[in-house]
């Protein structure tokens, strides 16, 4: 029988992986097997996870590559870098995103809304191009948006970040329709809300909590490793027939 989760020699490069939701879906795929890239804009940080991981593992499992993602010369070194230290890349976890603002759309800055836009949706299309045409010639690769439900309804205070969460999913579906016949899946993950401190206004103040979640089937608030291991099914043989689509991992609404 096989293993359909397991990741073992597939390098794995997961973007704002030192905290939250990039950094549970590193540990993940660390745990079946791949290895791992962390990556986030401060180095002491990205040594901390890596170290943390390796030492929990009781192997070099993961490797530290600080990058800003608003640089496309530092994303570019860490593709380089990571082919560098482990050869390839098999998968690419773009998760690192920013907030910069909340509010009405009228009232949002130019260089607000350009941060936003071109963190969340510029990066993830850059560090795409970057990782490509090695699937392309193995015939093998995927990758994965980290998006958000906040892509998917109209929102009074969060409209920018929810544009930039639904150019997101396009851009996963625009990869799986021209890569799948390379064999390259590409899909997007909406989460709803999950602890952690991007999302800690929502969820730090137990009625503020409650009523988060009070419209939730499940009636609770997710937590980073249930984000985790929908990722570790995407990029395993368990998700090999999956692509072009945004799972939505939110509770149940």
């Amino acid at each position: 029988m096989e293993n359909m989760f397991d990741l073992t020699g597939k390098v794995a490069i997961v973007t704002g992986s030192t905290k939250g939701i990039g950094r549970a879906i590193a540990e993940q795929m660390a745990l079946h097997g791949a290895s791992v890239v962390i990556s986030s804009r401060k180095a002491d940080a990205c040594e901390t996870v890596t170290n943390e991981i390796n030492e929990a593992l009781g192997e070099k499992r993961a490797i530290s590559v600080p990058c800003n993602i608003g640089h496309k010369e530092q994303l570019q070194a860490l593709v380089d870098e990571t082919r560098n230290q482990l050869g390839k890349i098999d998968v690419l976890v773009c998760n690192a995103a920013v907030n910069p603002f909340y509010g009405s759309m009228v009232d949002i800055p130019d260089s607000a809304f350009e941060k936003t836009l071109d963190s969340n949706i510029k990066s993830n299309h850059w560090l795409c191009q970057m990782v490509l045409p090695e699937m392309v010639d193995r015939k093998d690769g995927v990758i994965m948006i980290v998006s958000s439900v906040g892509g998917l309804h109209g929102s009074a205070v969060l409209g920018t970040y929810g544009i930039s969460k639904a150019a997101d999913m396009q851009l996963a579906r625009n990869i799986a329709s021209e890569y799948g016949p390379h064999n390259i899946r590409a899909n997007a993950i909406a989460p709803g809300l999950v602890r952690t401190d991007f999302a800690r206004a929502l969820w730090e103040d137990p009625e503020t909590l409650k009523a988060s979640t009070a419209n939730a089937f499940l009636r609770r608030i997710g937590e980073p490793e249930e984000i985790g291991g929908v990722a570790v099914f995407l990029a395993s043989r368990a998700g090999s027939f999956v692509t072009g689509q945004t799972l939505v991992v939110d509770g149940g609404r």
